[in-house]
This record gives C-alpha cells, structure tokens and sequence, in this order.
C-alpha cells in the first residue's frame, strides 16, 4: 500500500496553504493499492518533534480518522473525509495543520489497511484507535512532510 500527495513529495516541505499560516486545510492524498481484504481504513497525521516543554510525549496529533470505506481512493484538499473523526491534541475533531512552534518539523501521514470495522465512538483519542486497531491491521503506508514557519509562500 502507498500513500502520497500530489502536492508534495516523500520528505519535501508542506505547501504553506495546508498549515496554520495558510487556509489550515488537509492536503489532497492518494491511496494505492490498498488490499482486497480490508474493510476500513485509518489515517493519522503527527507531528513527533514537538518540544517536550510542550508536550512531554513529544508529539503533537494533527488528524485522527477512522472507518474510511477502503474503496476512497483519493481525498480531495480540505474535503470531509468519510469515517469517523477522533480528537486531536487540541481536543478538535477536525484537521489542525503544520504549526511548528520551533524550527522544522516533521508530519508523518499515516495510513492503515484494516480487517475489521472499529467501534469507537467520535472524538477517540488517537491513543484509543491505535488501542482498537491492535491485531487488525492488514498493511500501513506513511507519508512525511516537512514544515517551517517563515517561509515564504514560493518557497513551499
């Protein structure tokens, strides 16, 4: 399986227009060759360079989504994804983008291929999904961008 976006490449920097100093909406993404077998899908986005004067754990959960039909192939910008949404460490349950306090950062887009539909409820940390995802999951594909603040908007 492989996730990716057409708006930035594995290891390349985030277009500003998918952070918090741009519109703050979710980058378009593809998924491929997602198995026959899976019956739902998850996606988490994370920042794990977060200073821990922040947060102790050192990251910072951007997006936590759940249930998605494995049959959604892409995933337009800013769309409403189909699934359920989980809290973030904002407590939202919606898509917060790159908002790097210091420095840059890393965003690892997570996606996992599951056998099974999770039953959580709406607002479940992301803690929680990957509590519920244990033992369920098919395959998994990771996407990672980059981020910092200040740059112009050329230069993402």
């Amino acid at each position: 399986m492989r996730l990716e976006s057409p708006e930035f490449k594995e290891n390349d920097p985030i277009p500003k227009q998918f952070t918090c100093d741009g519109t703050n909406v979710h980058p378009p993404l593809q998924f491929f060759d997602v198995p026959i077998e899976a019956k739902t899908l998850a996606l988490i986005v994370e920042d794990p360079d977060v200073p821990r004067t922040i947060r102790q754990d050192g990251t910072w959960d951007h997006w936590v989504v759940w249930n998605i039909p494995p049959t959604i192939d892409k995933i337009e910008a800013g769309e409403v994804v189909p699934g359920i949404y989980g809290s973030n460490t904002s407590g939202e349950t919606v898509y917060s983008g790159p908002c790097p306090p210091d420095g840059e950062h890393r965003y690892f887009f997570r996606l996992y291929a599951l056998d099974t539909e999770l039953n959580l409820k709406e607002g479940a940390t992301k803690q929680k999904l990957l509590n519920a995802m244990h033992g369920h999951v098919l395959t998994s594909a990771i996407l990672i961008g980059r981020y910092v603040r200040g740059r112009r908007s050329s230069d993402a």
